[in-house]
């Protein structure tokens, strides 16, 4: 890492050690962040939204998610000019929001907003070659995630894009999970179906109000969401007594594979399986304060016929987290997938995420009710 680049991340890591959550603090009523889930405002001048630095935005922050079975970025990128305060107050409203300006550039009404923000002190450093990111949750609104990204060039700002992208991803991508489990959950929370899981499993997820309890058998529960031309569904599955070498990608593969094969079954005979002529994305990652692997790829429907294995031209996106817990000494499976034909599936997939992070252990559940 050379000495530009330290001082960059040198920032990130002071303008980030206040983060927030972004829920509701210290009587907080004003209105909450408004727009759709998956999108980010993107402030910045119009002839560098379509040159370098927006190519860099796109590419990163809008860039493809490749196991998903259509083409939908990781978020919709909406370039945002300042050519009124009608303009200001609107992108003020938003979820996520990010400000970017090349600071030397003072032809620039964007540009010189994002200045606006900025100190003399910090200035200089911009303009002596280090761009710098700040991070604010809730600055104009509730439930809202903003980042100030700003340095003396568009070459600059370019550089510094793919730098902070993937903080950048996190975080928005932390926030909207925020935000998702709060509309999923705030009314309509089935509790009962909650205890149900930790009487016979001594494990819970939260359940929200249209899922019902498909199978329950011995280390697996399969829980399902079904309406007329979708389905979601999350089951879990755990071994007692496991080997925590146990937990390597292929092993949540076929496991997986096993699983489906035997419980999620078609009407015509067939089963779900991986898709493993399409992508699959592993990544260890840390699932609530505990080592885990997660996968994401895409599912299908498979089967046999006359002794011939043959698909069934259905299939969706899937993710699966795999981990051991050390306390109850299980390795423990939580697989979510969708089946969507008609309709984008990155924010459906979002949701079943958003129900696995609920998960807790008996002994979790106890510690906070203490």
């Amino acid at each position: 890492m050379d000495a530009r680049q330290a001082g960059f991340w040198l920032i990130i890591a002071l303008t980030i050690s206040g983060c927030e959550n972004i829920g509701t603090f210290g009587g907080d009523y004003r209105p909450a962040a408004s727009g759709q889930e998956g999108f980010i405002t993107v402030v910045v001048d119009s002839a560098q939204w379509e040159q370098e630095v927006g190519d860099a935005l796109r590419d990163s922050l809008g860039k493809a998610i490749m196991t998903l079975p259509g083409i939908e970025p990781v978020f919709e990128l909406v370039p945002v000019q300042l050519t009124s305060q009608r303009a200001l107050d609107r992108v003020q409203e938003r979820k996520n929001i990010l400000m970017v300006g090349a600071i030397g550039d003072t032809s620039s009404v964007e540009s010189r907003y994002v200045n606006s923000f900025l100190g003399d002190s910090l200035r200089q450093v911009i303009l002596s070659g280090d761009p710098i990111l700040v991070e604010r949750a809730n600055f104009w609104r509730r439930r809202q995630m903003v980042f100030f990204l700003a340095a003396a060039t568009p070459d600059e700002l370019v550089t510094s894009i793919a730098e902070s992208a993937d903080h950048m991803l996190t975080r928005f991508n932390e926030v909207t999970r925020q935000r998702t489990h709060i509309e999923m959950f705030d009314i309509g929370r089935q509790r009962d179906l909650e205890q149900i899981l930790m009487d016979r499993h001594q494990f819970a997820v939260n359940g929200q109000h249209d899922y019902v309890i498909a199978i329950d058998t011995s280390q697996f529960v399969w829980l399902r969401r079904t309406l007329s031309d979708t389905w979601r569904s999350l089951f879990v599955h755990y071994i007692d007594n496991a080997d925590p070498s146990m937990l390597t990608p292929e092993w949540m593969l076929n496991r997986r594979d096993e699983l489906t094969r035997q419980y999620i079954q078609g009407t015509a005979g067939g089963w779900v399986e991986v898709d493993r002529r399409r992508p699959l994305e592993a990544a260890e990652i840390n699932f609530k304060d505990r080592f885990a692997i997660e996968l994401r790829g895409l599912w299908h429907m498979v089967g046999q016929e006359n002794e011939r294995r043959v698909l069934f031209g259905m299939g969706g996106p899937f993710l699966t987290y795999a981990f051991y817990e050390e306390e109850t000494r299980r390795l423990y499976l939580i697989d979510g997938m969708v089946f969507a034909p008609a309709y984008p599936k990155r924010e459906f997939l979002r949701q079943l995420e958003v129900i696995a992070y609920t998960f807790r252990t008996r002994q979790e559940a106890e510690r906070t009710s203490a």
